[in-house]
């Protein structure tokens, strides 16, 4: 839903989101002594999502109703119950909410800008070229045209 919603026509962007969780996560992951950050990346991307979708409602395995934004603080504490270590979960809440803080909530503050910026060359490798507003298709490229209407 993070990439259909918050990211749709914006692929360089959900891909640089990719990359600078991933950087700050490893960094962070290498202080703390941790080596397998998937559950952290998924816990990222769930906290960054859940932050965007503030008004929808959760239902967690029948028994617990809440808002998206206590969906990440609700994955933990099943991990608790589970046994597993919330570190993890924590790194994976930690990096989502300075990607959020940074990307949504800091560039709308006064005096506030845009930190994260994009680089133009993930633009040119993963987002569709703008229209050219010179361009003039040929005749037969045009919509509506009828393939019999060519040949003539």
């Amino acid at each position: 839903m993070l990439e259909e919603g918050s990211f749709r026509g914006r692929t360089a962007d959900f891909v640089f989101m990719f990359l600078f969780g991933g950087v700050l996560m490893t960094l962070f992951g290498l202080l703390a002594s941790l080596f397998f950050l998937g559950q952290a990346f998924t816990i990222m991307l769930v906290y960054v999502w859940s932050r965007r979708n503030p008004d929808l409602r959760m239902n967690f395995f029948g028994l617990l109703n809440f808002q998206a934004p206590f969906l990440p603080w609700v994955l933990m504490a099943f991990s608790l119950l589970l046994g597993n270590s919330v570190l993890v979960d924590l790194l994976g809440i930690a990096v989502g909410h300075i990607y959020y803080f940074l990307e949504d909530v800091f560039p709308n503050q006064p005096g506030g800008k845009k930190l994260l910026l994009t680089p133009s060359f993930l633009k040119l490798i993963f987002d569709a070229p703008e229209d050219d507003p010179n361009y003039r298709p040929l005749p037969e490229e045009q919509p509506g045209m009828d393939p019999m209407d060519r040949q003539q």
